[in-house]
């Protein structure tokens, strides 16, 4: 069964693209389509996870392996983290792989491509016979590349054209929309938009985004994403003013074929604490964002510890998943709210049917709970799925128990995949990758 997206011109892309369709973008006026993270399902997927996926390898290296990103690339699935090796599905084959892989979309086979790279890969984005990486790294095959790269998807080998002009930090989120790649990170601008073919800074996207969280010190904007008709784009991280205006973790842009611009909207209650707020690592609670595949609506995942005490239900994002309505600019609440009552969230994914996410939650539905599970609250190990209208939790519940959990959830057209540190995903091992199919 091929699990592929349907070849063409597209508006955005996140993941996976031929060349021809870029080319088309830029020649023809943006023509819309919908992309691999926006596929529109009308079914839960199953819960029980493919076979045939490759595995990460725990080694003295690399104790604790994790799959950070992935995306689909042509015929190819490229999967960004943090390990050297990988291993077949029978789990009888290694193979040395630094950071980043690549393996057959439909029979899991692990590709030749292997590119070396010195540092966590945190991002991939596939775009015909090449893919884009970006991460915190120095050099890429042994020559200086710093945070972001582009790759031969046959040979692994550099685009040499393609040369930003970053020194330092890192890139966390990438997506190509009217014709840019735009990347997210630490780096100066936190949010800008390349040539995709040369890497060169364009004038389309120039926002300030500045005044890092209380308790920190690196402004950031780690996950983002662009509505499916290429209108909006929704950025979160560690940030409290975006051109002036007090945006706090969240921010909305407006996009056209021209030009990207600071929109209105704002969210008050995202400047407001969770019970770990004194701990800088949690002052970034916000962690992802992903639009529907009708761009009618956004959902937001989130970290920080259970509500302080005094704080009622329904406003602030701690530990839960809640939508935001696309055209409401002044929301003074999400549409709903599902709590985990302590546990992070680190990704979630609209997939149509469902609202997917995943961290190293114990429960959902848990508003009242407090490291505990409060009245009506279900156990979802690792994450579970919700219903897009009611916000209440789906019965779909694999069980995937997790340390961290993980970053990236990728609908595409035959089922979903995960990316994370998970050993288990229904009670099979599946070290770091998973994919589960629709009915």
């Amino acid at each position: 069964m091929v699990r592929r997206t349907s070849e063409g011109a597209f508006m955005h892309v996140r993941f996976a693209r031929p060349a021809l369709a870029l080319m088309t973008v830029l020649a023809v006026g943006l023509p819309t389509s919908v992309a691999a993270s926006d596929a529109d399902h009308t079914t839960v997927a199953s819960d029980i996870p493919a076979r045939w996926t490759p595995n990460l390898v725990a080694n003295a290296a690399v104790g604790h392996p994790v799959a950070f990103s992935i995306a689909q690339a042509g015929d190819q699935m490229v999967v960004g983290g943090r390990f050297t090796a990988v291993e077949n599905s029978s789990r009888t084959t290694s193979y040395a792989r630094s950071n980043v892989f690549a393996f057959d979309a439909d029979t899991g086979a692990v590709s030749g491509f292997a590119p070396s790279v010195n540092g966590e890969v945190w991002s991939v984005l596939g775009a015909g016979g090449s893919v884009y990486i970006g991460g915190e790294f120095t050099t890429v095959n042994g020559q200086p590349r710093a945070a972001i790269a582009k790759l031969d998807l046959a040979t692994g080998q550099l685009d040499p054209t393609f040369r930003p002009a970053i020194s330092r930090g890192r890139v966390t989120d990438m997506e190509l929309t009217h014709g840019r790649l735009i990347i997210a990170g630490t780096f100066a601008n936190k949010l800008t938009a390349l040539n995709p073919d040369t890497g060169k800074a364009t004038s389309y996207l120039d926002v300030a985004i500045t005044n890092p969280l209380p308790f920190t010190t690196k402004t950031e904007v780690f996950k983002f994403d662009v509505s499916p008709d290429g209108q909006r784009l929704v950025a979160v991280g560690n940030f409290t003013a975006v051109n002036g205006q007090g945006n706090w973790r969240i921010f909305m842009l407006n996009l056209t074929d021209m030009s990207a611009t600071v929109s209105p909207w704002i969210y008050p209650h995202a400047s407001r604490a969770c019970h770990a707020q004194m701990n800088p690592m949690y002052q970034m609670y916000v962690r992802d964002v992903d639009f529907a595949p009708d761009s009618s609506y956004f959902a937001v995942a989130s970290t920080g510890g259970h509500r302080i005490n005094g704080e009622g239900p329904g406003l602030v994002l701690c530990d839960a998943v809640a939508r935001f309505n696309t055209a409401d600019l002044a929301p003074t609440q999400p549409v709903w709210i599902n709590y985990t009552g302590g546990d992070t969230l680190h990704s979630v994914a609209a997939s149509g049917a469902a609202v997917y996410v995943q961290g190293h939650s114990r429960w959902l539905d848990n508003p009242f709970g407090r490291d505990s599970a409060g009245p009506g609250a279900v156990e979802r190990p690792g994450g579970g799925a919700v219903d897009p209208m009611t916000g209440k939790a789906l019965p779909w519940n694999p069980g995937m128990p997790q340390q961290m959990g993980g970053y990236q959830i990728l609908p595409v057209d035959g089922g979903v995949w995960f990316a994370t540190d998970g050993k288990r995903f229904n009670q099979r091992y599946h070290l770091g990758i998973r994919f589960v199919p629709l009915p």
